[in-house]
């Protein structure tokens, strides 16, 4: 078991990729993924956004990467990760939670990948044109329109993200791909028993796949929230490498950071509940845990698994190395036919 100072070392060292964040970028927030060691993070531009929108996200991704080049750049191959850990930059790789950014339209599926756009959710709670989202009452699976698309996302090389999928939709991707998949921030269902966790079917199949489950850090997929510690957390993370296999598990923190209530209001409700984007009185962000408040707690996480018992071939797996490996057979090649 690594002690304290080993696992401070072997932080510094590796190559830290975050399966999602969702903050209010700016110079301190990055500043602060730098100072915590994270090379990577899959950052979001749509949940609802419609296909103009989620240009404009694009753009103003764009401007921030001229802004602030000396602590971010985009990911444009694999390759970008490795190079932005030994410049002591963060890699952004642009993803969408939802499908909406293709609306109805599957040709927008390469046209965004070759925008950068490299991971894309098939449904955010809800049933989209794809998939039905996990609060669905009922989970129809992966539409006709949804098979359509597993093939076209595979074929141009980006990534399939059933984070916010029903356990029908994702079993369904899962069989139905031909590239791995992800569930890229969630927990085992057996953690904490919500909707938006994942059942060990699911998780078996995702691993089957060759992809892997992004363990998060979000108040809301803790068993007990805010109070609920760190070696907890890591309990948990032994428990699905115990189904899933060391290579299958990676981080996905859904970190949150300065974000407006209006924000979760957009989340929650986009365009088609007309009760939430008005807020109610107990709509508010969760208090985080203690040992993972912003991106300088990532020392914390990558402390919790040694105390744990992981060994320093397998934390750099999770912190990172996993991801890595998904992210380069899915995202970086693309099929002949191309």
């Amino acid at each position: 078991m690594l002690n304290a100072n080993e696992a401070a070392a072997l932080h510094a060292q590796l190559t830290i990729v975050d399966g999602v964040e969702y903050c209010n970028w700016d110079r301190q927030i990055f500043e602060q993924l730098v100072a915590g060691g994270v090379s990577a993070v899959h950052a979001t531009v749509a949940y609802h956004e419609t296909a103009r929108e989620t240009l404009s996200r694009i753009g103003e991704w764009n401007r921030l990467f001229q802004a602030f080049n000396d602590l971010i750049c985009p990911v444009n191959s694999i390759t970008d990760i490795r190079t932005a850990k030994t410049e002591g930059r963060v890699a952004i790789l642009l993803g969408a939670q939802n499908s909406s950014p293709i609306e109805d339209d599957i040709d927008l599926v390469a046209l965004f990948r070759q925008l950068g756009l490299r991971v894309m959710q098939l449904t955010y709670n809800n049933q989209s044109l794809l998939a039905s989202g996990c609060f669905e009452l009922k989970d129809g699976g992966v539409t006709r329109f949804g098979r359509e698309v597993i093939r076209e996302m595979n074929r141009v090389g980006m990534l399939i993200d059933l984070a916010h999928g029903g356990e029908v939709s994702t079993l369904d991707a899962a069989e139905l791909s031909d590239r791995p998949i992800v569930v890229s921030h969630a927990n085992p269902r057996f953690y904490h028993d919500t909707p938006r966790n994942v059942s060990e079917g699911e998780m078996r199949a995702v691993a089957e796949t060759g992809g892997l489950l992004g363990l998060s850090a979000y108040p809301r997929h803790l068993p007990n929230g805010a109070q609920t510690p760190l070696r907890s957390f890591c309990d948990m993370a032994a428990r699905a490498v115990d189904i899933m296999g060391v290579e299958h598990v990676g981080i996905g923190t859904d970190l949150c950071q300065n974000q407006p209530v209006s924000v979760l209001s957009w989340m929650r409700g986009g365009r088609w509940n007309p009760g939430v984007p008005g807020a109610t009185s107990d709509l508010d962000w969760p208090v985080e845990t203690d040992w993972f408040a912003q991106a300088t707690d990532f020392p914390n996480l990558t402390a919790g698994l040694a105390a744990r018992g992981f060994s320093g071939k397998e934390i750099a797996g999770i912190m990172g190395e996993n991801w890595l490996r998904v992210l380069s057979t899915t995202t970086d090649q693309q099929t002949s036919d191309e």
